[in-house]
Parts: structure tokens; C-alpha cells; sequence
């Protein structure tokens, strides 16, 4: 009998916790069967190994073979186990040397051809076998640095992790004659490619007129605020959106790996030339409840946290199906959400910021100037009542886009652009960072009493607000933070009654057209 150990890496949303791969080699009659929770791509990998194998001209071992993945309770998906198999069945059976293995990981999918075929999730494996390297070296500082297998397409991205080792195999006989002893000029350790951009994001100097709209673009970018847009069509609420990524700040390393982790371990996918840059998601608004909020069995992350340290654009909200939209309620206030199952059970990052954009009635045209609405009250009640107040209250920026003149669209005048923009964003955000380690959004309950109190021309205004139109304490409280971050573009140390005026201002957009219920 013949065993072989070869480490690979499951895929669970973030993370990828350590896979030993274990092939065995008894006597018996010939049979091939995977074990350890293995789903139907990765059960399938029998007849993708031993056809690669036979094309390559290594010996198929007519013999009783089992592979284990273990741990045996975590879920295994993805074709990338193809290569640790492989390995581990040419090593028990002696075609490969054991002590090859050792310290090294390996992933990827294998055509009948034995070619490496490209994978999803190669980022994230590489980020939890540095995680894991790290770990070990601050006990043992006698640790060699691991290496890591991938197909030759994924070794930019992993690469982008320092600390580890990332080697780009074409095929499974190059990669073998490598383990083997035999150098290969295609098989050396890439280098961490300095990523050039997809390309320059839109600019706000583009956007004709609405200074209004651009000043709340502003207050969300720079105090990571969630931001809901109400407007005729064709007013700009989505260019508005779409530029706000430009003026974000920008992400730190750990953002940057949690981001890129999550883009890798889905659908999605991840490129190099997405390091660093805040993701933009903007779903359909026929999105289902788990494309959006995640499900699945085993439980899959959806949208809300594919945008996680990102934007979340909902285009024509008042078209989601209010079911699927409530279920956006907890992550708004939490920044994370938990998706059980009967058998699973999975928490999700998903601390993004929501953009938002709606039509103020079905026909999209109330308070025109022509009078083109033919919407009765009642209509546009309903219509707005789509959304509910709980979920409005979780939004901090409410503003009305209006339609821009003719005269507006023929004589422009000269905009700011997104990096004169950006650098007061970076300042104000700066200033938070110093301050509270935090944006303004996520201030706790405590923080925001102790940095977010007005003076007292302030505390009267908001007092005088609050009552004028009932506000609950978590409406009160999002105001306050707000007017902290108006006052943070301003360089101010205490938000004042202007500041507070006109954080007032962006709770009201929703009142109009609501006569027939007062929602």
C-alpha cells in the first residue's frame, strides 16, 4: 500500500482554510473514488485526472484508489483540485518524488491534455497561505517561506501577496519535471507585477450643473455615508453614481486583500489591474433575494458582499421587490450578514456603501416645471411606500436631482474635476482617521455623543427639527454624524447650526408627494 500527502485550499467566501489532499493506493480491483465532502465538480476530476495523466504518458495505476479531502466537514467545490490529486496519485505511486511536496501547495484544473486550465479563488488561496505562514514565523523564525502552484494565467494575481513564493505551471509535465529536479526556464517564482489600471474612472467634471447633488456625492464620499438620489429620468443619477468610486478614499492594504479576496473567490473573479480600486457593483433590478443578499446551500455571498469596503448601486430601487430589499436592512446598520441554513451556517462581510437611485412616481415626472405628472396622490404614495421607512432611516443622504434646462445643456460652465474633489475628500476622511479610526458612519453609540454634539445654536436647531418632524433616535443620530462630516470638510472642530441645517436638509426629499399617507 502507497500514500501520498499533497496541501491545497478550499474556498469559502474570504477566506481559504487549508485542504490536505491524501491519496492511497491498495490492492484490490481498480476503482477510483473521492471522499471528504467533495461536490459533483470535484467528484467529476476522477475522469479529468485520469484522462490527463494517460495523455501525458504517466502510468495510470490500475490499482484501489481513494482520495481524502480533509477536513471532512468543510464543503469542497471548484475543479482546482485536479493538480493536488494528480500529484498525489503519481506520487504514491512513485512516478514523483514524496519530499517534493513538502512546503509547497498547489490548485488548478487539468484538461485532458494535461494543460493548467485557469481557476477561480487564486488570490484568496494565496492570501490564507501567507495568513498562515505569518502565523507560523512569529513562533518559529526558522520558517521557509512556502511556495505555492497555479496555472500560468492566475500566478500575476497571487503574486500581488508578499511573503510567499508563487510559481506559474503551463502544464502537468512541466510541473513535474520541475518537482523532479529537472530546471525549467518556464517554471521560476513571478515577480509582483506593479498593476496598471483598467483604465481612468469617470471624472465629475463630465456631470453638467447639479452642484446640489455633487455636494451630497461629496458628504457620502467622505464620510462613507449611504446615498439615495430621486429624480426625473435623464437627470444624471446615474453618472452621479458611477463617479463616485474617483472621489473615494483611497483603501488601505488590509481593505485591499479582503476586497480582492472576495472578488477572487467568486464568479466574479479578480484581475491585478483591480488592486486597490474600491468595487463598483450595480445588479439588475430583477435580482433574486440570494443573488443579491447571498444564500444557497452551502451558503454563497451575494452582491452586498462582493461591494464589501465598495459601492452597492441599486438603479431604479422602487423596481427591486420590496422583499428583497428589506433584507438589506441589518447589513446597512452592521456591516455584515449572517445567511443560515439547516446545515450551514455563514457571516458574510458586507460593510459597502449604498447608492440609490428612483424616479419620484411611476411616470418619473412629478414636480416638472411643464407639468407633465398625471400621477394622482395616491399613486405616488404608493409608489414611495415601496420603500419602507425602516429602510429609508439607514439611508443618511436623501436629495432631489432635478432635471437640467436646456439653457443648462448648451451654456456649460466649467466643473470641478473628481481629484479636486477627491483631495478634500482624502482630508476630511484623514481628519476622522486621526480622530476615531473610523469613518463618521460607523460611529458607535458613544463616539458620536462624545465627537458629534453640536454647539448651541446647533443643539437648538436640531432639537427644533427633531420634534418639527418626529424623528427616531436612530434618524437623530445618523443627522448627527452628518453634520460631523460637513464639519470635517469644513476643517471645523465642532459641527455648528449651519452644519446642522444642512444635514436637516438631506432627510426631506421623500416628503413630497406623500400628502395622501404623510409617509
Amino acid at each position: 500500500m502507497s500514500i501520498a500527502i499533497v496541501r491545497s485550499r478550499a474556498l469559502t467566501v474570504a477566506s481559504a482554510p487549508e485542504v490536505t489532499v491524501e491519496a492511497h493506493l491498495a490492492n484490490g480491483l481498480p476503482s477510483f473514488s473521492v471522499v471528504g465532502l467533495p461536490d459533483p465538480e470535484v467528484r467529476e476530476s476522477r475522469e479529468r485526472v485520469r484522462a490527463a495523466l494517460q495523455n501525458c504518458h504517466f502510468e495510470f495505476p490500475l490499482r484501489r484508489i481513494t482520495v481524502n479531502l480533509a477536513p471532512a466537514d468543510l464543503p469542497k467545490e471548484s475543479g482546482h483540485f485536479d493538480l493536488p490529486i494528480a500529484l498525489g496519485i503519481l506520487a504514491a505511486s512513485g512516478q514523483l518524488p514524496l519530499d517534493t511536496l513538502h512546503a509547497r501547495e498547489f490548485a488548478g484544473e487539468l484538461s485532458f491534455t494535461g494543460a493548467l486550465r485557469p481557476i477561480r479563488g487564486a488570490f484568496a488561496m494565496a492570501c490564507g497561505l501567507a495568513r498562515q505562514f505569518q502565523h507560523r514565523s512569529d513562533s518559529d523564525s526558522h520558517t521557509t517561506p512556502p511556495e505555492l502552484y497555479l496555472p500560468l494565467t492566475n500566478a500575476a494575481e497571487a503574486a500581488l501577496i508578499p511573503g510567499i513564493a508563487v510559481f506559474g505551471a503551463p502544464d502537468l509535465p512541466t510541473l513535474c519535471a520541475h518537482l523532479s529536479g529537472v530546471p525549467d526556464k518556464r517554471l521560476q517564482p513571478v515577480a509582483p507585477a506593479a498593476s496598471a489600471p483598467a483604465g481612468p474612472l469617470p471624472d465629475l467634471a463630465e456631470i453638467i450643473g447639479q452642484s446640489a447633488a455633487k455636494r451630497a456625492l461629496e458628504i457620502a464620499a467622505a464620510g462613507a455615508h449611504h446615498l439615495l438620489m430621486i429624480g426625473p429620468p435623464g437627470a444624471g443619477k446615474s453618472m452621479l453614481a458611477m463617479r463616485l468610486p474617483g472621489i473615494l478614499p483611497p483603501m488601505t492594504d488590509e481593505e485591499a486583500l479582503t476586497s480582492a479576496a472576495l472578488l477572487s473567490s467568486s464568479a466574479a473573479g479578480f484581475t491585478p489591474a483591480q488592486w486597490k480600486r474600491r468595487p463598483f457593483r450595480a445588479p439588475h433590478h430583477c435580482a433574486s433575494a440570494a443573488a443579491l443578499a447571498g444564500g444557497g446551500n452551502p451558503p454563497h455571498p451575494g452582491e452586498i458582499t462582493l461591494a464589501h469596503h465598495g459601492v452597492l448601486f441599486l438603479d431604479e430601487l422602487t423596481e427591486f421587490d420590496r422583499r428583497v430589499l428589506e433584507m438589506l436592512r441589518e447589513p446597512l446598520e452592521t456591516g455584515f450578514i449572517i445567511i443560515s441554513r439547516a446545515a450551514r451556517r455563514a457571516e458574510f462581510p458586507a460593510a459597502c456603501q449604498l447608492v440609490a437611485a428612483m424616479n419620484p412616481c411611476p411616470c418619473g415626472w412629478l414636480g416638472d416645471s411643464r407639468g407633465r405628472c398625471r400621477c394622482a396622490p395616491d399613486v405616488v404614495a404608493r409608489y414611495q411606500r415601496k420603500l419602507s421607512g425602516p429602510l429609508l432611516e439607514r439611508i443618511d443622504l436623501q436629495i432631489e436631482v432635478p432635471a437640467l434646462a436646456p439653457a443648462e445643456l448648451m451654456n456649460r460652465p466649467a466643473a470641478e474635476s473628481s481629484a479636486v474633489v477627491a483631495a478634500r475628500v482624502r482630508a476630511a476622511y484623514a481628519r476622522q482617521i486621526k480622530r476615531q479610526h473610523c469613518s463618521n458612519r460607523a460611529l458607535a453609540h458613544a463616539q458620536i455623543e462624545r465627537l458629534c454634539q453640536p454647539d448651541a445654536s446647533g443643539k437648538a436647531l436640531l432639537h427644533k427639527a427633531g420634534t418639527r418632524f418626529g424623528w427616531s433616535a436612530r434618524t437623530y443620530y445618523r443627522v448627527l454624524k452628518v453634520a460631523r462630516t460637513i464639519a470635517d470638510l469644513a476643517a471645523a472642530e465642532q459641527p455648528d447650526a449651519t452644519h446642522i441645517a444642512e444635514a436637516i436638509q438631506y432627510r426631506r426629499a421623500l416628503r413630497r408627494g406623500c400628502a395622501a399617507g404623510e409617509c
